[in-house]
């Protein structure tokens, strides 16, 4: 067996000609950089050995996972036998495989690490390779450690023919039941990843972070141009292509992949917020009508609007600590007005999803308005599935106008996914508190809004349509807004009377806008104290009683059933 401590490094006292830039560096300095060139950023490709020895503590590997000889099941030659092909693959690597699995720590947390290493058969994946990564995922699922796979393929190994394409469905299979168990994976895409690789472990982690240039894909370029002839388009299928088509969470350069990992890690860990006390939640949030002033609804609006309101991002930065965002809805698209991630509040690890708008005309127009597209909700819901799994709380934070009215958002089924997500939030089975911190409109607002406790910043709003909508429908005059925004009842104290919010958080002087540090703060405290009541509630109670709040809502006296009707005539 390989030892991860007796490695030689790669580059050694030659200079080394880097292929992106043509930059001459030498071989200690390139070393020192992580093997990343320091003119232009080109990630040089790592072995397995130093890919475990720059993610895992030093000394910290307990165990190294045995890699099972593969053989030759079909005695296979090709220009010459498989079995010498393996042999000298084997000498020229020093590895048994194309792949090597461990276990050990990064910044003290636990986990599997599976790295795959191109230069042997250029990381095919074969029997030995597909079994090596499935005991990697039986033994984080034995130990309830998370598992990272670092990825480095060009495909399955045809060498080894049907067997080989099998390994896709094992290890994909042997990840679903890491899914099941609540066990958080977390995906390393380097340059190359393709074919089976790509199409199982690969893509169905959690979290899938990719070096930049790193490429990935089903098909290699050349396969695709020689097959259907179809000219590809610059920077396809690069780690920056993907996350623009939101198929990847984030690209991560060498130098910051252990404390993206490490902050990951934490949430896997969950903390706890366990000491907190609710109580203290009561000091800060308003729960009685009474004790609100009145507000002239329409100034209400404008103040919610206000640019220089804290954004979703703004409190995931006063609010939490360690904020990892996650990008993409995995089927193509990454909305900018939706921002979802997780991070830790004071130990507690939670996920965080919330429209933003911006402070700027320029960045309004970058995030859609704060209109969420399909791919927004679903990428909402690709998050609030991930804390359930993990079994984290769920804080939301609304500001948005509605969802995205266009055609390509219908196209994309703009009404199927705000349904979706409705039903999803209504179900899950980990605490949900929800935050209309501006404008909560329509639709594209109760998206993110159905929760176990629903507040409402005392100069925000929420609605059933925009006070200038209804105004345009009903007036036939657009200018009748503040005359619909009274009567609409979207202010704060009156949705606290119907009942449609829980409590009210009561602003700064001035408004959230004026002091984002208060505003941040009173946010954290209330989040505190209602998790800490939430938390002692057991999931299934959870559901029943979130499910309970929206059934009564708007319920009017009990109806009478038939039989009754009839025998009182």
């Amino acid at each position: 067996m390989t030892q991860l401590s007796h490695h030689t490094p790669q580059w050694k006292d030659e200079w080394v000609l880097c292929p992106s830039c043509g930059t001459l560096v030498y071989g200690k300095k390139l070393s020192r950089q992580l093997s990343v060139c320091p003119e232009c950023g080109h990630h040089h490709r790592l072995t397995a050995l130093e890919r475990l020895a720059q993610l895992l503590d030093p000394g910290s590997v307990r165990s190294i996972v045995e890699i099972a000889d593969g053989g030759d099941p079909l005695g296979f030659v090709d220009t010459e036998p498989y079995s010498q092909r393996l042999e000298r693959a084997r000498r020229q690597t020093g590895l048994d495989e194309a792949v090597m699995c461990a276990q050990g720590t990064i910044d003290g947390n636990c986990v599997v690490v599976a790295v795959m290493d191109f230069r042997f058969l250029g990381g095919s994946l074969g029997t030995a390779v597909g079994e090596a990564i499935t005991r990697a995922a039986e033994l984080a699922l034995a130990e309830r450690t998370p598992l990272v796979i670092v990825a480095a393929s060009g495909g399955a190994r045809m060498q080894e023919g049907a067997l080989s394409l099998m390994q896709m469905a094992k290890t994909s299979q042997a990840l679903g039941q890491l899914d099941e168990a609540g066990i958080l994976t977390i995906s390393v895409i380097t340059d190359p990843t393709y074919g089976g690789v790509a199409a199982s472990f690969a893509t169905l982690c959690d979290v899938i972070l990719a070096e930049p240039g790193a490429r990935l894909g089903f098909a290699g370029p050349r396969v695709i141009e020689q097959t259907i002839r179809q000219r590809l388009p610059e920077g396809f299928q690069t780690a920056e292509f993907l996350f623009e088509h939101g198929l990847i969470d984030g690209i991560c350069p060498r130098s910051e992949l252990r404390a993206t990992l490490s902050r990951l890690l934490a949430v896997a860990e969950g903390g706890t917020g366990r000491s907190w006390q609710p109580s203290a939640v009561e000091a800060v949030l308003t729960t009685e009508p009474s004790q609100l002033p009145d507000q002239d609804a329409w100034a209400a609006v404008r103040s919610a609007r206000d640019l220089n309101r804290p954004t979703t991002m703004d409190y995931a930065n006063l609010v939490l600590d360690r904020f990892v965002e996650l990008h993409g809805d995995r089927l193509g698209e990454d909305c900018p007005a939706l921002i979802a991630g997780v991070g830790m509040l004071e130990g507690q690890a939670i996920a965080l999803i919330g429209h933003q708008r911006g402070h700027t005309p320029r960045e309004l127009a970058a995030r859609n308005f704060g209109m969420p597209t399909p791919g927004g909700y679903r990428k909402a819901a690709r998050v609030l599935r991930l804390a359930a799994k993990l079994g984290i709380p769920v804080v939301t934070l609304i500001d948005t106008p509605g969802a995205y009215p266009g055609i390509e958002a219908e196209q994309r089924g703009q009404a199927f996914a705000v349904a979706e997500n409705i039903r999803l939030m209504a179900g899950l089975p980990v605490p949900v508190i929800a935050v209309i911190i501006g404008e909560g409109g329509s639709g594209g607002a109760l998206a993110l809004a159905v929760a176990d406790r629903v507040l409402i910043n005392s100069g925000a709003v929420y609605s059933v349509i925009s006070p200038e909508g209804c105004a345009a429908i009903l007036w036939k005059d657009a200018a009748a807004a503040p005359v619909a925004a009274a009567a609409l009842g979207l202010g704060a104290k009156q949705l606290l009377r119907l009942g449609v919010v829980d409590g009210v958080v009561p602003e700064p002087p001035g408004g959230s806008q004026a002091d984002h540090w208060m505003a941040a703060d009173r946010l954290r405290i209330v989040l505190k104290g209602l998790l800490a009541e939430l938390s002692l509630i057991h999931p299934a109670e959870l559901v029943a009683g979130r499910r309970r709040r929206f059934r009564d809502l708007g319920r009017t006296a009990e109806p009478t059933s038939v039989g009754a009707a009839k025998e009182k005539r």
